[in-house]
């Protein structure tokens, strides 16, 4: 849902990052600066700044962690038979 007034601080940057997988247009909608993306880039920069967090650009909000998780290659080790366990 849109902001109907755009955001700063810590709460544009948690609502840039939970929108930041849809795109920087989405986002700045959803953030309250409809389609001024400029705007919404240099409020997100200076909210950033403040927090001591300097993305390179949206896509560096996005969580590593909600990407789903992929093994390493390597070899299964277990018995063959449930009675050699």
């Amino acid at each position: 849902m849109a902001s109907s007034s755009p955001l700063t601080g810590v709460i544009l940057v948690d609502c840039a990052k939970a929108n930041a997988t849809e795109g920087l247009a989405i986002a700045a909608e959803r953030c309250g600066y409809g389609s001024d993306t400029a705007q919404f880039q240099a409020a997100l920069r200076k909210a950033c700044s403040d927090m001591n967090v300097t993305p390179r650009d949206l896509a560096d909000l996005v969580d590593d962690e909600l990407s789903p998780w992929k093994p390493e290659p390597g070899i299964e080790v277990a018995p063959d038979t449930p009675n050699e366990l």
